[in-house]
């Protein structure tokens, strides 16, 4: 038996030590995320935090993904591609570390009567508004980064890109944690 074992771990670690290049993937990005959301929750960072570092997380990594094909074959491709992929990594992530008591009740009455499809009380997670939030604040800090270098002249200062959003997600994230 422990000969048999040996053999088929042998064979599978033959093609890993053989590989001249290894990348991550999606998957791996998306548990390694919510390994360290359940974490800082555990921590005792607040759940809202959490989702608005998870939303900048899935909305680099869905522009970071929408840049890899350069051809455009679809109108919207790179926003379609950028939504796909911020959708399915924020909403697997938010429905694991979201509990009971964190939802915000949205009333929506269009006409007719309560309890019909457009007259509903729906529960929206808290740290899925914060995650939007987190994905907002890396979308636009590329803008903002070229506006603050254009008041300065074109001058940047180095990793300002980098610097700018980092900044704007821990002073939010801050604000969240001691205020919210």
């Amino acid at each position: 038996m422990k000969n048999k074992l040996s053999k088929i771990l042998t064979l599978a670690l033959i093609p890993i030590l053989l590989a001249e290049n290894v990348s991550a993937h999606c998957p791996l990005c998306v548990i390694g995320a919510g390994a360290a959301a359940a974490g800082a929750t555990w921590l005792g960072v607040k759940e809202i935090v959490v989702g608005l570092f998870i939303g900048a997380f899935a909305m680099a990594m869905g522009l970071w993904f929408a840049k890899i094909i350069k051809k455009k074959y679809i109108p919207y491709q790179s926003f379609i591609i950028t939504a796909l992929v911020f959708l399915s990594t924020i909403i697997p992530i938010i429905a694991i570390i979201t509990s009971e008591h964190n939802f915000y009740p949205l009333y929506i009455f269009l006409f007719g009567d309560y309890g019909s499809l457009l007259n509903r009380t729906y529960l929206i997670g808290k740290p899925l508004l914060t995650s939007l939030l987190g994905g907002l604040l890396v979308f636009s800090a590329p803008s903002l980064s070229k506006k603050i270098s254009k008041l300065r002249g074109g001058k940047i200062i180095a990793f300002q890109g980098v610097f700018l959003t980092l900044l704007l997600l821990f002073v939010v994230g801050a604000i969240f944690q001691i205020l919210i």
